[in-house]
């Protein structure tokens, strides 16, 4: 079984700035993507930024230029640096690793963090 374990989150003003870090751990796995995404109060869960383990990146448009993903293949870690951050961010944050799973490694990994909630105060 593969864990992920989140840090980082808290409350920062308008314009601030946080750092997110996730860690996977567990079992056999090999992840292919791992990413961030968020879901607000009332709303869905929504994608914010994955990155590939060849470093292919896609953002939601809503952080383009202000949030940046970064990856360590060898530690199996992501984190994302959110910069001027607005109180539309304001969410709970999850890690999410997509690979595969199991001694042959034929078995899909689609593991989610606990979560880690960001709060903008304006």
């Amino acid at each position: 079984q593969v864990q992920l374990v989140e840090s980082g989150g808290g409350l920062v003003q308008t314009g601030g700035s946080l750092r997110l870090s996730c860690a996977a751990s567990g079992s056999i796995f090999s992840i292919d993507i791992m990413g961030w995404y968020r879901q607000a109060p009332g709303k869905q869960r929504e994608l914010v930024a994955i990155i590939t383990t060849g470093g292919r990146i896609r953002y939601a448009d809503s952080v383009k230029d202000r949030f940046t993903i970064s990856r360590d293949n060898d530690k199996n870690t992501v984190d994302l640096q959110m910069n001027s951050l607005k109180p539309e961010d304001t969410a709970v944050y999850y890690c999410n690793a997509d690979g595969k799973t199991g001694w042959a490694l034929d078995k899909p990994l689609d593991a989610w963090g606990q979560g880690t909630l960001v709060t903008v105060s304006s």
